[in-house]
This record gives C-alpha cells, structure tokens and sequence, in this order.
C-alpha cells in the first residue's frame, strides 16, 4: 500500500482511534506510521513550538494543532501543500507533504503555507495494519489534500467515508474473528 487515508471503520471499538482518519504515509513489511488529522487541539502554535526568541514566526491563524496519536506525543509532524525537500521529509500524491523538520516548519509559517501540525503519530509493527485492516477495522482511500486543507477538522471522518460512497449511520461491516 502506498501513501493513503486511512478511515477507521464505524465498528471499531479501541477508543484510541475510534471515528478517526489517519494519513499513512509509510507502509511496508516492517510497519506503518501515520498521523490522525481529525481530532483537533486547542493549542496556539506559540505553545507548542520552542523555537529561539530572535526567529519570528507570524501570527498564523490558519494553521491547525491536531492530535496525531499516541506515540511520542511531544513530537510533532507537519502536513502541508507547502514545499518540502527531500532532505526534509516526504512527498505524497496529491500535492501532500510530510516533514517532521522545525526549520522546515518555520520557514512553511513564514511563507503562509497551509499546513496541520500533528502532535504525536501512530504507529504499527510489522503485519500489524494489515491484520487490524483483515479484521475489518479500517478502510482506505486515496490521500487527498482537499480533505485535509479544505474540510473542518470534525466533517473529516463524514467525508473521508463519502469519498468511498460510505455514510457512518449507513454503514455496517460485520468482523472477522480469529
């Protein structure tokens, strides 16, 4: 599987990404990593990002904090439309880029480039997403920036489910057992 929107599946019950939608942008036989970018914080960026006091960053009203997952929560990861190197992060479909990079993410602010900061990401070991995927607890789309930098960070998981033709009330999907 290559880059994509993962969408957790109306049944699934772990509480930790229950009606969540998670950008997967690495996944191969020795796991898959990803961030969850439709549960939003309530942080201002000043808040979050410890940067030196002669670096001045705009008021940047348009940026979006979210919770990216359970891992390393104190990390961050920034998703953008701006332009990323290849020596500072990845290039999805779409015109999506990952960058976990503070330079990066500085000079993306200063440049007003649309972008989500995430803070934390998920995370899964080898096979792992492939058998919660088997087990019927995730669905999958293609990346798509629209969804991310046009849509209200709490119509996301609706949306992501319309790009499959999918409502969550309209929607059951029985699970596979061991």
């Amino acid at each position: 599987m290559q880059a994509t929107i993962l969408i957790a599946s109306p049944q699934m019950q772990d509480p930790v990404f229950e009606k969540t939608v998670v950008l997967v942008w690495h996944f191969d036989e020795d796991g898959a990593i990803g961030v969850v970018v439709n549960r939003g914080l309530d942080h201002q960026l000043s808040q979050v990002l410890e940067l030196d006091d002669n670096i001045d960053v705009p008021d940047y009203e348009e940026s979006q904090i979210a919770w990216g997952g359970p891992v390393e929560s104190a990390s961050g990861t920034v998703i953008t439309s701006g332009s990323v190197t290849d020596e500072e992060g990845w290039s999805l479909p779409s015109g999506i880029n990952i960058t976990r990079s503070q330079d990066a993410l500085v000079r993306l602010l200063a440049e007003r480039a649309p972008l989500i900061l995430c803070l934390g990401y998920a995370g899964w070991g080898p096979g792992q997403l492939d058998k919660e995927i088997e087990l019927g607890g995730w669905l999958w789309t293609d990346c798509n920036a629209s969804l991310l930098f046009r849509i209200p960070v709490d119509e996301r998981y609706e949306s992501a489910l319309a790009t499959l033709g999918l409502s969550a009330h309209a929607f059951w999907m029985p699970t596979i057992s061991d």
